[in-house]
């Protein structure tokens, strides 16, 4: 069973995280500009008013209006949140035993960053996330290797944005190491939404599936760039979180909830092996989902239950996909704690 960090760890991460984005939003904007409102379908939202250039003031998106920006926005100018402070706070929770990215994803998390994906609403999912829980939840949590890196972004945030990274995708990734190159898409060998190092590593660019399906690749304007289609996708980065990754000076990036990520596992187990993906793929997923579910139950039981209940209520393929996947969690774990646990939380619905 994971173990509570002790407090002042996950105040180090707190602190180090508001530090991060404060950083993030002072090399973003510049002191001289100015912070505005806009009203969006009926959605207020801030955005940043540059000075005046060459006769135009461009805007760039900050994100939606909740306290928490709002706060942020008002220390803009004043607060100093220094590299060499953030820099010393992630080598003091490296040293406890959480855990970082490996060199080369910290690097193209921290080009990424810098050139707004993550601004402009861009979601890490996959291991990259799962690595940031342990501050997230206060729980320490099992070390995570990973080769690559997935991005995720709503179509119709990446639309209704309008901003946009200032150089494509392909030239952020080429700014960390000119050897990525594009993987054609097997339907539009025009519009990659992978890229590659060779087989030693590679980035993947991913948006929900809407309709029927397709895999056609899918324009985000935003990232300039073109992502995968998915089933499913929805539900995990339906209302990002924000977490800072242990690079550098702390990288300021978004993920899902980690109960989404959670209850997303547990389905992407089934979907790995309908589809004939590895045994081992499906057996990491339930292992990830089994070890957050465990500390979830006991910490955030309430949002645990909420998120399941909307998981199940998405219709009868949901349903099954999570409930085979719940009736195997005793196989996967070798104890019944885990799903004994969930039902708990879920008053007993997670057979049903």
């Amino acid at each position: 069973m994971s173990q509570s960090l002790p407090l002042p760890i996950q105040t180090m991460y707190s602190e180090l995280a508001e530090r991060a984005q404060l950083g993030q939003m002072a090399e973003a904007f510049d002191p001289a500009g100015s912070f505005i409102k806009r009203t969006i379908r009926g959605h207020q939202f801030w955005y940043f008013r540059s000075p005046m250039t060459e006769g135009s003031r461009p805007e760039k998106y900050v994100g939606p209006d909740t306290p928490d920006l709002t706060e942020k926005i008002a220390r803009h100018r004043t607060d100093k949140s220094g590299y060499k402070e953030r820099r010393t706070l992630v080598s003091a929770l490296i040293r406890t035993g959480l855990r970082g990215p490996d060199a080369r994803t910290g690097r193209i998390l921290e080009a990424l960053a810098k050139a707004g994906v993550f601004r402009l609403r861009a979601v890490v999912v996959g291991t990259a996330a799962y690595q940031t829980y342990s501050g997230l939840i206060g729980a320490r949590l099992t070390n995570a290797m990973t080769d690559d890196l997935d991005l995720a972004q709503f179509r119709g945030i990446s639309l209704a944005v309008e901003d946009a990274v200032e150089i494509p995708f392909l030239d952020i990734l080429r700014g960390v190491d000119p050897e990525f190159q594009p993987v054609p898409s097997t339907f539009a060998p025009n519009h990659p939404t992978r890229f590659a190092l060779g087989d030693r590593y590679r980035v993947d660019i991913l948006t929900p599936m809407q309709g029927p399906s397709d895999d056609a690749p899918v324009a985000l304007p935003a990232l300039r760039a073109d992502a995968q289609p998915l089933r499913f996708l929805d539900f995990l980065i339906y209302r990002e979180v924000q977490a800072v990754a242990l690079w550098g000076a702390g990288i300021p990036i978004n993920v899902p909830a980690p109960e989404r990520y959670a209850l997303h596992k547990l389905l992407v187990s089934r979907l790995r092996l309908s589809s004939g993906e590895s045994q081992a793929k499906a057996a990491k997923d339930i292992r990830q989902a089994a070890e957050l579910i465990s500390v979830l139950s006991l910490q955030r039981p309430y949002e645990l239950r909420d998120m399941w209940e909307e998981l199940i209520a998405r219709g009868p393929r949901w349903r099954q996909l999570a409930t085979e996947a719940v009736s195997l969690l005793d196989q996967a774990t070798g104890s019944p704690a885990v799903r004994h646990a969930l039902e708990q939380v879920t008053g007993g619905t997670t057979l049903g």
